[in-house]
C-alpha cells in the first residue's frame, strides 16, 4: 500500500440534515453518540493499511478540523505520511472554491504528485460502513482496471438517490447512470473509487477545461465507462448514506437491534475516534434503560428506551426519552418527555416539557422534504421552558430561549428560528 494515497471528500454542506449541519460539515455530525460520521471512513483507511490520507474540506470546516486535529486517534500523526487537511485557497495560480467533487480533486493534483502515488482511493466522508479498502485495491490490480467503483445493492425504491451501474459477467461496468428514477440496475455507487493516477489526471484535466458540473458521478465516470477500463467491486456488508434526516435517524436506530447488522464491537476493525475526558456513565436507582446506547459521562435517573445518549447527557428522575438521539451535554429535567427527536448539543429541556407530542404529522412548512416522517429537531444550545409542548416535524433553531415560544406551544410542522433568526414562529 506504499504507493497509494486516499482522498476523503468532506466538504459537503448537507442541507438535507437541516440544522444538524447548519454550523458543521456533514462528516462532522455526531453518530452513535460518541463518533463523528467521518470516523468510519478514517478508521477504514487505517484498518486497511492506508496511512497517507488527505481530507478535502470546504463548508464550515472548523468542527471537522478540530475533531481530526493531527490525526492521533487514527495513528495518522506520522512524519512520513499521515493526515493532510486540504482546504480551497486563492493564490497566483489556478485556485478557487471547490466547484464539485471532481474539481476538488483536480485542485489537489499537486498533492498527489508530491506523494508520488500510483493509485488514488477517493472516498466520501459522509457514509456509515466498515470496509477493507485493501481488498478492493487487490481486486483493482488483479483485473487491470483504470478505475474501480465500489457498488452495493440498494432497494429499488431508492435507486433515484444514487448513481447506479450495470456490470457484465466479468464485473466490468457497461453503464453508469447518475440518480435516475428508473435505473437499469439497483447496484449503487458507494462513492468509493480506486483510480490509477495517470487515468485520473487525464480525465480531471479534460473536465476542468470544459463546461460541466465537475462531479465524479455526473461527469467523470460516464466518460471513463466509454473510454477506459472501469470495473465494479461488489460490497456485501452494511453501508448507509446518511444524507437525509430519516436515513441518519434510522442508521442510528439500526445499532439498537439485538443483533445489529453493523457491528461496532468488531475488534479486528475498530471504529476509532477522538475521545473526550468524561467520567463513567452513572445509572440511578430509579432509572430504566432498555435497547439504548449510553455514552461516558451520562447521568441517568429517568426512563430511556430505544435511544442514544451522547457523552455528558443528564436525564433527571421522571423524564422519558424514547426513540431519540441526544447529543453531548444535554440536560433533560424531571417530567420532560422526548419522543422521536434529535436534540443537538448543550440543550436544556425544562421540566414537564413534551417534545414530539401528539399524533399530528403535518409536514414542516419550512422544510417539507426534510421533516416529513415525524422527527422533531432541537438546535444547539437552546433552552426550552418548562411545560412547553412541541409537536411532530418541528424545528427549533439554535439558541432558542423562552421568549421565542408563544403560548408554550409549537404546533406540528412549525419552525422556531431562535436567536439567530427573526425570533418568531413560522
Amino acid at each position: 500500500m506504499n504507493n497509494l494515497v486516499a482522498l476523503i471528500l468532506a466538504g459537503g454542506q448537507g442541507e438535507r440534515l437541516s440544522i444538524l449541519s447548519q454550523e458543521r460539515a456533514k462528516p462532522a455530525v455526531i453518530f452513535a453518540g460518541r463518533y463523528r460520521i467521518i470516523d468510519f471512513t478514517l478508521s477504514n483507511c487505517v484498518n486497511s493499511g492506508i496511512f497517507r490520507v488527505g481530507v478535502l474540506t470546504q463548508y464550515r470546516p472548523r468542527s471537522l478540523n478540530d475533531h481530526i486535529g493531527i490525526g492521533r486517534p487514527w495513528d495518522l500523526d506520522r512524519a512520513g505520511g499521515g493526515i493532510f487537511l486540504l482546504q480551497p485557497y486563492t493564490g497566483r495560480g489556478a485556485s478557487d472554491w471547490y466547484r464539485g467533487t471532481a474539481d476538488a480533486v483536480y485542485q489537489n493534483l499537486y498533492f498527489l504528485e508530491e506523494q508520488r502515488a500510483d493509485l488514488v482511493v477517493v472516498l466520501a466522508g459522509d457514509h456509515v460502513y466498515s470496509m477493507r479498502y485493501d481488498h478492493m485495491v487487490a481486486f483493482h490490480r488483479s483485473v487491470g482496471a483504470d478505475v474501480t467503483v465500489g457498488v452495493v445493492e440498494v432497494p429499488r425504491s431508492e435507486v433515484g438517490r444514487y448513481g447506479t451501474v450495470v456490470l457484465d459477467e466479468e464485473n466490468r461496468v457497461r453503464t453508469f447512470e447518475e440518480k435516475v428514477a428508473h435505473a437499469q440496475s439497483n447496484l449503487a455507487s458507494m462513492g468509493i473509487y480506486v483510480f490509477n493516477l495517470d487515468a485520473l489526471r487525464e480525465r480531471l484535466i479534460e473536465d476542468a477545461h470544459r463546461k460541466s458540473n465537475h462531479d465524479f458521478g455526473q461527469d467523470i465516470l460516464p466518460v471513463m465507462v466509454e473510454r477506459d477500463k472501469v470495473y465494479g467491486y461488489k460490497f456485501e456488508g452494511y453501508w448507509r448514506d446518511v444524507g437525509t434526516l430519516e436515513a441518519y435517524w434510522q442508521a442510528n436506530m439500526d445499532l439498537l437491534a439485538e443483533l445489529p447488522e453493523f457491528n461496532l464491537y468488531d475488534r479486528a476493525n475498530p471504529v476509532l475516534t477522538r475521545v473526550a475526558n468524561y467520567p463513567p456513565a452513572k445509572v440511578g436507582a430509579q432509572a430504566h434503560v432498555s435497547r439504548s446506547l449510553v455514552c461516558e459521562g451520562c447521568i441517568v435517573d429517568g426512563y430511556i428506551d430505544h435511544s442514544i445518549l451522547s457523552p455528558g447527557v443528564h436525564v433527571e428522575e421522571g423524564a422519558v426519552v424514547r426513540d431519540s438521539i441526544i447529543f453531548d451535554d444535554v440536560y433533560i429535567e424531571r417530567g420532560a418527555i422526548v419522543d422521536r427527536c434529535i436534540v443537538d448539543k448543550e440543550v436544556r429541556i425544562g421540566h414537564g416539557s413534551q417534545l414530539g407530542w401528539g399524533d399530528d404529522y403535518t409536514l414542516n412548512r419550512q422544510e417539507p422534504k426534510n421533516l416529513c416522517t415525524g422527527l422533531t429537531l432541537v438546535g444547539k444550545r437552546s433552552v426550552l421552558p418548562s411545560g412547553l409542548r412541541v409537536g411532530r416535524n418541528c424545528k427549533v433553531g439554535p439558541l432558542a430561549y423562552a421568549s421565542d415560544f408563544e403560548n408554550h406551544s409549537v404546533p406540528s410542522g412549525a419552525t422556531v428560528e431562535g436567536a439567530r433568526g427573526m425570533r418568531r414562529l413560522l
